[in-house]
């Protein structure tokens, strides 16, 4: 009975607060529906049942991250980044610190990075809507995959930095002008949306549990300042997933013309 009633005022704070973060939505889109297309709605009702299930499902979805993902999540980064787990049960962190000791904050920064691009709401949305008007040439798992190693690769990178004390700039640089070389050679479909997957992949799950994996990793690495150099894995997140799908793209298209020049041989020699 006490978890019920512990449960029902954070439930309740969600629901209205999910509810004040939608009604601009609907009032603009009403507003611009009735008042300047001066049109009726379709399926008014239907509608009207989507937003319902929107709102149960954004507050539902939000007390579950709330009580089990970012705990669990935050708990896992301060663990890992204890001097306790990396340098053994004194914790005394060797003089001459090097970053390979960090090895398994790199795995799990890889793998938390994948786990919750796979799993970002928006990225399935634009994913499913890509495949839809490519009439198949995307294909809404592999821009999803793509998207997610990317940032993995971005997350883990992003956390040697923090170890190795590196200046974030360095790696900005050097990964936009990656982007933009891709950009030239990349098919043109994809560069648009390989730049707004950059976006799509700091949402709702991803965000919170990569700054206190980079927090965590600073306050423990000693030399490092939580403030300076415990932000940044975002602009990782944000930077790799357009280098991948472009690559994605890239690598989609060689192999389709390899494939082309195979049909085209087995016909001319038959």
């Amino acid at each position: 009975m006490s978890v019920f009633s512990e449960l029902l005022p954070l439930i309740a704070e969600t629901v209205l607060t999910t509810v004040r973060d939608v009604i601009p939505i609907v009032c603009i889109i009403f507003g611009f529906q009735f008042a300047i297309l001066r049109q009726p709605v379709p399926h008014l009702g239907r509608v009207i049942l989507g937003f319902f299930y929107v709102l149960i499902g954004l507050s539902l979805f939000l007390v579950g991250l709330e009580l089990a993902l970012f705990p669990l999540g935050e708990s896992m980064a301060i663990q890992l980044t204890a001097p306790e787990f990396l340098f053994g049960e004194n914790g005394l962190i060797p003089k001459n610190l090097d970053w390979s000791d960090y090895y398994w904050v790199y795995i799990f920064a890889a793998a938390i990075g994948f786990s919750t691009t796979v799993a970002e709401p928006s990225l399935i949305a634009v994913s499913i809507k890509a495949a839809q008007v490519s009439g198949g040439a995307i294909h809404a798992n592999g821009l999803r995959l793509s998207v997610a190693l990317g940032v993995a690769i971005g997350i883990s990178l992003g956390s040697y930095r923090i170890v190795a004390g590196d200046p974030i700039h360095y790696y900005i640089i050097a990964g936009y002008v990656l982007v933009v070389i891709q950009t030239y050679f990349a098919p043109k479909f994809i560069v648009p949306l390989a730049y707004d997957s950059g976006g799509v992949t700091t949402s709702t799950v991803t965000v919170p549990l990569v700054t206190a994996l980079g927090l965590g990793l600073a306050s423990t690495v000693p030399g490092r300042n939580p403030m300076i150099d415990g932000f940044g894995l975002i602009a990782f997140a944000s930077l790799f997933p357009m280098i991948t799908v472009m690559g994605y793209a890239q690598i989609t298209e060689k192999m389709a013309q390899v494939s082309d020049k195979i049909s085209a041989q087995k016909t001319g020699d038959s």
